[in-house]
């Protein structure tokens, strides 16, 4: 298993969070005794190994903007099987919310509750965990669904990819705030492989 983070077209940093997905992985070995690569895999929303992913990262702190041939794989791609983990390192959220409004024009992002099973399917979390403060804001998950099925998990004002990095990279995460951004991790994908 593996977690592919997705280049998309336009604004954003899409290739932020250079060492989350290795982190990441190691954590799922460690921790979860699953079988995962080693590295991160970077595609693009249209690229023709899209389906060999169960996983897709994407972050950014600007104004991203998705083609509509984006748009409709992704949208197909969530809609058999895939899920997508969306990180705002701060910036993303109006533009992340106007391209999911494409996505799935018939609903919007809703708040997941504390008692969600995402943040209890591993490790038991009171809920999602603030780890880089930003401009202050309580962190806030948001989720779209489809047949019942969550396929997209937002994390708001939380910055889980922060807690990933390695540890030089944000010298300010304590290591009991990279300890939560680590158990949201693997529940995130604990959830995504099992739902």
């Amino acid at each position: 298993m593996t977690i592919a983070q997705v280049h998309y077209s336009g604004g954003g940093d899409w290739y932020g969070d250079a060492t989350v997905i290795k982190n990441w992985l190691r954590l799922l070995r460690t921790r979860a005794d699953i079988e995962t690569a080693e590295a991160r895999v970077i595609l693009k929303l249209t690229d023709h190994t899209l389906y060999q992913y169960p996983m897709l990262y994407l972050v950014g702190h600007g104004n991203i903007q998705l083609t509509e041939a984006e748009v409709e794989a992704l949208r197909d791609y969530l809609m058999n099987g895939g899920f997508l983990f969306a990180n705002d390192d701060y910036g993303l959220d109006e533009s992340f919310r106007r391209e999911m409004q494409r996505v799935f024009p018939e609903q919007e992002l809703q708040p997941i509750p504390n008692t969600h099973l995402i943040y209890r399917c591993f490790y038991a979390l009171k809920g999602l965990p603030k780890i880089h403060e930003h401009d202050g804001e309580p962190a806030q998950g948001f989720g779209l669904f489809h047949d019942g099925r969550m396929v997209v998990y937002y994390v708001y004002s939380s910055d889980i990819g922060d807690g990933l990095e390695d540890a030089d990279v944000h010298p300010e995460d304590t290591p009991e705030v990279r300890e939560l951004a680590a158990k949201m991790a693997v529940n995130i994908a604990v959830y995504a492989l099992t739902h």
